[in-house]
């Protein structure tokens, strides 16, 4: 039996019988509801489809589409979507797979390009082109988010409703001419990236955490609470993930606070890892864990999973949601006590921020050495205070004192990440915590980034400096066979940007 429920319109483009299943989708406009096996029984498409006007200008000079280039942009959308409708309508989804093959998007692709020709549209040649591609998209991918996608240069997506979509380019935001047809378009998207995970968005779950395959963060929230349509944010992970010599190269670190840290991981020291929203931390987390030894266990725990550690004895651990009647849902929490019984060498947490940091700092002070995890807070001084504020809604009302020393045993270093003016990210201090003074934390900062000013392009420059100070755990490092020179922390400049 063929890919096809009924005869395809070109003969010459009809797949053979022996070829490998095709993927599809329903088309964008679809009701959630339809399900995949139902989509081959769809009404068959209108006899008329749309014609498109003739070609008009693509934009005036003061950048505001006029009405015939609206008219005309309406019209591509409505054949694309007959187009699609036909296609879903010929293909026999019980024989998809989930992947598809080069070999099979060119067989889907002539089955488009016929379609296409019965059409009696004035398309030029690119408008043919860019139909073709966008129903490829539809089909095998992410629509209209196939282009971003494909641009290594793009590190965030926003798309707030289907008509504004914003990208994050070399630290710059920008807004894009990429848009979906309308809400169930986006709402369609939202559903082909979290049903793979067995997540769902709907009215009962409006907000939800995914990941894609290149382990890209995704994170949607839809009507009724985001108000102006359904809002899709991605924070996309390169095919090239950032080493350490991209942090070296693009002066966001210094050689010798690469070796330090080296030599505090395989010692066991715990770390913790801090800075704002896209500042870097999980990428900084994701590489201090590149030199945890190969002969130890590690547990990670995550909302999405996201770090790609190296090592072979990884144990991967994913909260999950409530279900549809509000039970089931499993915490970083509840993940991170059960992790204890797994006898682990090393947990490894992407993020505290909630009652789970007084689990994480209670199994860093009980033989669990060299854990590591992150927090938002802007600098390492307020990330104390946050700790403090995140142990209290754990439900044990401990004294702030009794926290400050939970903290101050259980954590030897913070190192904190920044997004400067203009994009740069640079790790902006290391610090020891060295213990208690009274109802304090003391904390001596070893290795620092000092700005000296702005650009003329708005980006932030100045120099990361050694302060001189000597950590109090060297003995220990050298106890561990991984000390290190003593001459590295004397006070000088370790790398000044280019202004």
């Amino acid at each position: 039996m063929g890919l096809f429920t009924k005869k395809p319109v070109a003969p010459a483009s009809i797949p053979k019988s022996g070829a490998a299943p095709i993927p599809a989708t329903s088309p964008p406009e679809a009701p959630a509801a339809a399900a995949p096996e139902s989509a081959s029984k769809a009404a068959p498409p209108p006899s008329n489809s749309p014609k498109l006007p003739p070609a008009a200008s693509a934009k005036p000079a003061g950048g505001k589409a006029d009405k015939a280039t609206d008219e005309r942009s309406r019209r591509f959308q409505e054949l694309k979507t007959a187009i699609h409708r036909k296609l879903v309508d010929q293909l026999d989804l019980t024989k998809l797979a989930r992947d598809a093959n080069n070999e099979v998007r060119d067989q889907v692709k002539q089955v488009v390009t016929a379609l296409l020709e019965e059409e009696n549209t004035l398309l030029n040649f690119n408008e043919r082109g860019r139909m073709v591609d966008e129903i490829l998209d539809e089909t095998f991918g992410l629509g209209p988010m196939e282009t971003l996608l494909k641009d290594p240069a793009i590190s965030d997506i926003l798309i707030n409703g289907p008509k504004q979509v914003y990208i994050e380019r070399h630290g710059r935001l920008e807004l894009t001419d990429v848009t979906f047809k309308d809400n169930e378009h986006l709402l369609h998207v939202i559903d082909k990236i979290v049903a793979p995970l067995g997540r769902r968005c709907d009215e009962v779950s409006p907000m939800v955490d995914a990941r894609l395959k290149d382990g890209s963060r995704v994170n949607a929230i839809i009507p009724p609470l985001a108000i102006d349509g359904p809002s899709l944010s991605i924070r996309r992970f390169g095919k090239d993930p950032i080493k350490w010599e991209d942090y070296v190269r693009f002066r966001s670190c210094a050689q010798e606070i690469v070796e330090f840290l080296h030599s505090c991981v395989h010692a066991g020291l715990n770390i913790l890892i801090v800075g704002g929203t896209g500042s870097g931390k999980t990428t900084l987390l994701n590489n201090l864990s590149s030199f945890i030894p190969e002969d130890e266990r590690i547990v990670t725990i995550e909302d999405a999973a996201e770090l790609a550690l190296r090592q072979p004895h990884v144990v991967r651990l994913e909260t999950r949601p409530a279900n549809i009647e509000g039970k089931g849902r499993i915490s970083i929490r509840d993940l991170l006590i059960n992790s204890l019984r797994m006898r682990p060498d090393r947990i490894v947490v992407g993020e505290c921020r909630g009652g789970e940091t007084l689990d994480m700092l209670q199994a860093m002070n009980t033989g669990h050495e060299g854990s590591m995890t992150t927090i938002h807070a802007n600098n390492t001084r307020d990330a104390v205070q946050r700790v403090e504020t995140m142990v209290m809604m754990s439900g044990f009302e401990l004294p702030t004192r009794a926290i400050r020393q939970q903290f101050a045993s259980a954590i030897n270093l913070m190192v904190q990440a920044s997004r400067l003016p203009g994009g740069r990210r640079k790790i902006m201090s290391v610090t020891e915590v060295q213990g208690m003074e009274g109802d304090v934390v003391t904390m001596q900062e070893i290795f620092k980034f000092e700005q000296l000013g702005v650009d003329s392009q708005g980006k932030a420059y100045g120099q990361i400096i050694a302060t001189g100070v000597r950590p109090q755990f060297l003995e220990r490092l050298t106890a561990s066979g991984h000390g290190v020179d003593p001459a590295m922390f004397s006070p000088r400049v370790l790398v000044k940007d280019d202004v």
